[in-house]
């Protein structure tokens, strides 16, 4: 919420006339939507195409992970309404002098109205233009190259589109990405960089197979012309030729409204083919699509048309994976569309085909810190069966996984890192006798091995004890989707948990993973129920589950992942706290192994709050390349302190309305401004004791000393995402500085709450030239303070 803008005292002001303005003040904020082909080859070069909003001023790319060095060649867009009609009057002009040159007096009667039809009283009026046209262009000449600019005039203005179907992928770079042979092979991120910003984070793969791409054998001019069509308007009904590929590949696409694209390719009698697609995976989700994705699916088959395979999924994975044995030598075919025939320029796919490498799921799915772990692989072309992990040196968390075979690597599974007690579940496959016992606090692996199965665990309890019991497994890329239930000595239940939401799993929709807490009511055995809640079980229906008293914990998600700042300049960003078992305290925030000249201000997450948004203030000097920077997180609970990163994160949304916090590789900080500039970051502080103290119904002064001379002039000072209730209420000039006073509302703020102020100031730009020094000029800046910390008290 912003409160209502207030003038701004003279000696802020004059701050305000040296401090540098926010990049995203200086023009409209640009963004990306996808990245075309979505990946590359290892020494290869290659021509992608990069959709957004407002990518005019793009200069560079930068791909995560090292390798990866890419170059903007061309920028696509549509035509604006200035363009347009300096087009239009570029064109009347052309054709009044061809007129003119080829004494086709007649014809300009058609073109008296490409200047001031409008103003014409009566036909000697035209007449008279007509006459100043005659000799405007007297001993003109018309030759082939004036010809050449009417046609290319007329192509700019026949495929000129005001208002194109997707505003927000409307423009397109097309840019030369170059990969090195040693690049490693994997998942990255792509950002787009101007002079002062960088844009969000696309994914882009990194392979080791041939790829093949939609019209890959046709000149580039034309399959620009092509992608301008389809991103400005509607689709080009032409239907598409069929790709032949020769295994194994990796096939990149496109599919736009009703399409379906055919793949062809030859096979041999008993290879093992893997066909695996991402497509969510590499846009995980669409804000205006529902159900906020490319769902593709995928089918097999052989030179008759036959369908041999089809899927729409891989499990719960919205990406379908087609395992088959080619039965016979011969012309096989897959094709890719989507579930109900839409389409869209981001309806983006990568399509790997060959004798891959690919986990289906491992067993246990985790293991204890300093310690080995002996693994069991599923899957298909796998190297081996079993796979020994080293959790020596690994902190707590998920780590990915995967292996190699012949040269080329496998998908990545998740694999769990714990520092509690560790068990496995009865022998797999036996039967099971009765309960398992067990002493918390520990870990159980187990499995849902057969339909309607039910695992069963027994452990003594005392009364006004608590317990808590949370299941890993959706979470660690299994399909089970569980419930939990308590029962009591007396054969009651206790406690039931179906499905538990866990924001820190941005990726995942169905939070299908159980978790409960309870007081025990009295002594005795206690029994605790895990089974599928869809009756579903086999070898993959995996667990991790935890029984313990509470461990209160936390995780935390910084948003957004990239952050642009002129030299000097304070940002806001927001920190989520991921509390854990009733974890409820304080977090202190600090910038971890950070490059100098970074601080932090509001560097707390107040105790029982789950976000706060804070201030990142930029070095004074600006950076050439991205600065790659990490925060992290400490409390302590009990007599232990407790420490964690914080994750770089996006919060997206899916179909309208669902959002999520989704995890991205790095905090990436881009610093702008030339490299002789004089440092001009802000001096402001806040004189006032904090956190400020603000009566419910009361008000309370935030003083704050700043540096400068005096300034007059039309300025706004605003809160920015301020609680409800709290507002300014008056700025006054102070010795040294100002008085900002705040006040709240008691029927919408309510004592005990905490927080930080963002206070953002507007003024327009100063004019530096000697004859006009302190007068307003066009435009303006803005800049934030450094947060401020509050508390709502009694009044």
């Amino acid at each position: 919420m912003k409160t209502p803008p207030r003038r701004i005292a003279p000696a802020l002001m004059a701050l305000l006339a040296l401090a540098p303005p926010a990049p995203a003040q200086q023009g409209k904020a640009f963004s990306v939507g996808y990245v075309y082909p979505a990946g590359a080859k290892q020494g290869t070069t290659s021509e992608h195409v990069i959709a957004g909003q407002f990518l005019g001023s793009a200069t560079n790319i930068h791909v995560s992970g090292g390798g990866v060095t890419a170059t903007v060649v061309d920028f696509i867009h549509p035509i604006s309404g200035k363009e347009l009609n300096d087009l239009r009057i570029k064109m009347d002009e052309l054709m009044a002098r061809k007129a003119v040159a080829q004494k086709n007096f007649k014809a300009l009667e058609n073109f008296r109205s490409f200047k001031n039809a409008k103003d014409l009283k009566n036909d000697a009026d035209g007449d008279a233009e007509i006459e100043a046209l005659k000799q405007k262009y007297a001993g003109a000449t018309w030759t082939k190259e004036d010809e050449k600019l009417v046609a290319d005039i007329r192509k700019k203005m026949n495929s000129g589109v005001r208002r194109p179907a997707n505003p927000a992928i409307c423009e397109l770079l097309v840019c030369q990405f170059t990969v090195a042979p040693d690049a490693k092979p994997g998942r990255r991120e792509l950002r787009i960089g101007t002079q002062a910003a960088l844009s969000n984070p696309l994914v882009f793969y990194v392979g080791d197979l041939p790829e093949f791409s939609e019209e890959a054998s046709k000149d580039i001019s034309e399959q620009k012309s092509s992608i301008a069509r389809t991103s400005y308007g509607p689709k080009n009904t032409k239907a598409k030729d069929d790709l032949r590929v020769s295994i194994p590949a990796i096939v990149n696409g496109q599919i736009l409204p009703g399409e379906m694209d055919r793949i062809r390719f030859a096979a041999k009698r008993g290879q093992k083919l893997v066909v695996s697609v991402r497509a969510r995976d590499l846009i995980p989700y669409i804000s205006d699509a529902v159900p906020g994705w490319f769902q593709a699916t995928l089918s097999l088959h052989d030179a008759t048309g036959k369908e041999l395979a089809y899927r729409d999924d891989f499990r719960f994975d919205p990406d379908p994976v087609v395992y088959y044995e080619i039965p016979a030598d011969g012309e096989y075919h897959i094709e890719i569309k989507d579930a109900i025939y839409r389409g869209r320029e981001d309806f983006v796919y990568r399509i790997t085909i060959g004798e891959t490498p690919f986990i289906t799921s491992i067993f246990p799915l985790g293991g204890p810190a300093n310690a080995p772990t002996t693994v069991d692989l599923y899957g298909w072309n796998l190297p081996n069966r079993r796979l020994t992990l080293d959790g020596k040196d690994r902190e707590p968390g998920v780590r990915l996984i995967r292996v190699r075979k012949d040269n080329h690597v496998s998908n990545q599974v998740p694999f769990a890192i714990d520092s509690l007690p560790e068990s496995l579940d009865q022998e797999a496959g036996q039967p099971k006798s009765g309960p398992m016992r067990v002493a918390p606090p520990l870990i159980v692996n187990g499995r849902i091995e057969r339909q309607d199965d039910i695992d069963v665990f027994s452990f003594d309890g005392k009364a006004g004890q608590q317990i808590v019991a949370e299941v890993m497994a959706r979470r660690l890329n299994s399909p089970l989707d569980s419930t939990l239930q308590l029962v009591g000595p007396d054969g009651k239940e206790v406690a039931f948990n179906d499905d538990n939401t866990d924001r820190g799993a941005g990726l995942t929709t169905h939070h299908a993973d159980s978790y409960l807490a309870a007081t025990l009511p009295a002594d005795g055995a206690y029994t605790l129920n895990l089974r599928d809640t869809q009756h579903r079980g086999g070898h993959d229906y995996s667990y991790r589950l935890r029984i313990s008293p509470p461990m209160p914990d936390f995780a935390l998600r910084i948003v957004p992942s990239t952050v642009s700042a002129r030299a000097g300049a304070t940002i806001p960003v927001t920190v989520y706290a991921l509390r854990k078992d009733g974890f409820t305290g304080d977090i202190a925030i600090a910038l971890k192994n950070a490059p100098e000249g970074f601080r932090l201000a509001g560097a707390k997450i107040p105790a029982g709050e789950d976000k706060v948004k804070l201030t990142l203030t930029a070095p004074p000097q600006p950076s050439a390349d991205p600065v790659t920077i990490e925060l992290e997180g400490r409390a302590t609970v009990g007599d232990r302190e407790i420490a964690h990163d914080a994750v770089p994160a996006d919060d997206r949304m899916q179909a309208f309305e669902y959002r999520h916090l989704v995890p991205s590789e790095e905090l990436t900080v881009a610093i702008s401004g030339r490299s002789d500039q004089k440092s001009y970051a802000p001096k402001v502080k806040v004189v006032s004791d904090t956190p400020i103290k603000i009566p419910a119904g009361g008000t309370a002064t935030i003083r704050l000393a700043t540096s400068g001379g005096s300034y007059q002039g039309k300025s706004k000072l605003e809160l920015v995402d301020a609680p409800e209730g709290i507002v300014i209420k008056n700025i006054a000039p102070s010795r040294d500085g100002m008085d900002i006073l705040i006040e709240s509302d008691a029927t919408k703020v309510q004592p005990g709450l905490k927080g930080n102020l963002i206070v953002s100031a507007n003024a327009p730009a100063q004019s530096t030239s000697k004859k006009n020094k302190g007068s307003s000029s066009k435009g303006s800046y803005t800049m934030t303070l450094p947060a401020i910390p509050f508390e709502v008290t009694q009044k």
